[in-house]
């Protein structure tokens, strides 16, 4: 199998190689409770495109690269106050994908699918205005925490590095988790109901909202239910890769 990983990957290894797409991980810095990296969304991203692409490989004849992933998130008042906490503007984001698109373009790549790890993210309307600039380019967004529903693999819901999260790292990155350091992730609702029934949007006060700046509850996490649930995604995302390249939209 060819190469597929930037990160790790030497010009030696991609000269003279034809690739049909490239996958950009997505994530942030930010505190996820006590017990979790700080790059988590930007590291289960990753992983989960390398494996996702890995599998496409194995059952197809399409070639992609993963790019270094990127780690720099929108974050919510509350949240960019603490330590390390680095909140990156829309207008940031939409520069850094900007400037990614026209070197893939240039080099003769016209897809990106870029795998989006941190909910507070948002691209829908970067790739609108892009999709302008460059009609001739293809941007497929996808939330990697969207892609398979928690339900049924976890047994509490997972807003921020509660029990899915906590899952995924303890199957990938066992070393980077400290679980007996986490709190609770108990989350203090809005006191005007609307904004928790969703009739309307404000952003979260986070140190308001959570204590540990977690909300979920990362106790029940196993490295098994992880397994499961990454592997539900892979194959899912890892079909999406083989049809952005052997098929048409319409």
């Amino acid at each position: 199998m060819n190469a597929i990983d930037l990160t790790t990957t030497s010009y030696g290894k991609v000269k003279g190689q034809k690739y049909d797409f490239a996958i950009l991980p997505w994530g942030a810095s930010e505190p996820h409770n006590y017990h979790l990296p700080y790059l988590t969304d930007a590291i289960i991203a990753k992983r989960i495109s390398i494996d996702a692409l890995t599998w496409a490989m194995r059952k197809s004849e399409i070639q992609g690269m993963v790019l270094p992933p990127v780690a720099l998130g929108s974050q919510n008042p509350g949240q960019r106050d603490l330590p390390f906490c680095l909140h990156a503007r829309y207008e940031t984001q939409k520069a850094i994908l900007t400037d990614i698109v026209a070197s893939l373009r240039r080099q003769g790549i016209f897809k990106l699918a870029l795998v989006n790890g941190h909910g507070g993210n948002a691209f829908k309307n970067m790739v609108r205005d892009l999709s302008v600039d460059y009609p001739d380019f293809m941007i497929v967004l996808v939330d990697s925490f969207l892609v398979v529903p928690q339900a049924g693999y976890f047994e509490e819901y997972d807003d921020h590095a509660g029990e899915m999260e906590t899952s995924v790292m303890l199957f990938y990155h066992p070393e980077l988790v400290s679980l007996s350091d986490a709190g609770d992730g108990v989350l203090r609702p809005f006191a005007i109901p609307a904004f928790n029934e969703k009739i309307a949007w404000i952003p979260r006060q986070w140190d308001k909202a959570t204590a540990d700046t977690g909300i979920g509850n990362p106790k029940k996490a196993s490295a098994e239910k992880g397994e499961r649930y990454v592997k539900a995604i892979i194959e899912k995302l890892g079909q999406l890769f083989i049809d952005l390249v052997m098929k048409e939209l319409f």
